[in-house]
């Protein structure tokens, strides 16, 4: 937490979309470090009076805007010295049916926040992406794919710093498949796993928000973790034996992998290792001449028991 402090110490602090799971667990992290102000970004009203009744310290913000709207971009970035830009469509079934709603806000918001940041000399901003960017397949993909070339692009010259991160599933995520389960598992309800074969990376909600703070390290560069992945069919199976429900296969949904990537083999040539993190110039050369996609079928798994005891430990078992 210390080292959060530092980085925090004085700072006005934006999250965009602050009204998801990203944004509430960074608020509290925040808290615990002397931030000057957090400003709490979001087209929810009614999620941001949730979260005020939550959160009642004076050092938080809450502003009603739409990142699509750059006038609005601009009046709430002034003053502000990091941006986690969090803000996103993301259900990927529904996304596949209004593509051009994901690329208003996914790619034309990202624009704009980029665009706000540098008019308002904006210290870093920090792109919340996704596994789904790698070799996408969906509509979600691929507009987060352009997202995070749109940040990184310098084409506008400015002493804004831009990095990104990428990860995949978060333990416990509003929307996310663990709730879910959890949820239909009490209730003694089936579980509808989408296919046997199926694997995610999984992190903790705290392990992202240290790849996040490790980012403002490094400019112009995509930062992942180097995580584990965890096959469905065993999430599933958890839930079944704890509860005694059933699992059933409903195949895969629209726009659906069965194994998330979170660098592609043309990426893992230009990254590095630094500790748990890798560090991707995207721009940058080659440092080696073969490599393999670093992919949730090929990753390090999470052990069964690991999972269960995880579970517990963020209170979804």
């Amino acid at each position: 937490m210390s080292s959060f402090n530092n980085i925090a110490l004085g700072k006005t602090v934006l999250i965009t979309g602050g009204t998801g799971s990203f944004g509430k667990i960074m608020t509290k992290v925040l808290l615990d470090t002397n931030v000057n102000e957090i400003r709490i970004m979001s087209r929810h009203e009614d999620l941001q009076v949730q979260m005020k009744r939550e959160f009642t310290d004076n050092r938080i913000k809450f502003l009603i805007g739409d990142v699509r709207d750059y006038q609005r971009c601009l009046e709430v970035t002034k003053g502000v010295d990091i941006i986690f830009h969090a803000a996103a469509l993301k259900q990927i079934s529904e996304i596949e049916r209004h593509p051009m709603e994901a690329v208003k806000t996914n790619i034309l918001g990202t624009w704009n926040i980029k665009k706000a940041a540098i008019e308002n000399n904006v210290e870093h901003v920090v792109g919340i992406s996704t596994d789904k960017a790698v070799k996408p397949i969906n509509v979600y993909g691929m507009t987060k794919a352009i997202d995070e070339r749109i940040l990184l692009n310098n084409e506008i010259d400015s002493d804004t710093k831009f990095s990104v991160v990428r990860y995949g599933n978060v333990v416990g995520s509003r929307g996310s498949v663990i709730p879910y389960w959890y949820e239909l598992a009490k209730n003694g309800k089936d579980l509808p796993l989408t296919d046997e074969r199926m694997t995610r990376f999984w992190i903790t909600l705290k392990e992202a928000i240290e790849l996040v703070f490790f980012s403002l390290k490094h400019s112009g560069k995509i930062i992942v973790r180097n995580c584990k992945a965890f096959a469905l069919r065993d999430l599933a199976q958890i839930y079944k034996d704890e509860f005694k429900v059933n699992i059933k296969v409903v195949g895969i949904r629209l726009g659906e992998k069965l194994h998330e990537c979170l660098l592609s083999d043309y990426e893992m040539r230009k990254a590095t290792l630094d500790g748990n993190f890798y560090i991707v110039d995207i721009y940058g050369k080659d440092l080696r001449k073969y490599a393999s996609d670093f992919d949730s079928d090929n990753a390090e798994k999470i052990k069964y028991d690991e999972m269960k005891v995880l579970l517990k430990k963020e209170a979804f078992l």
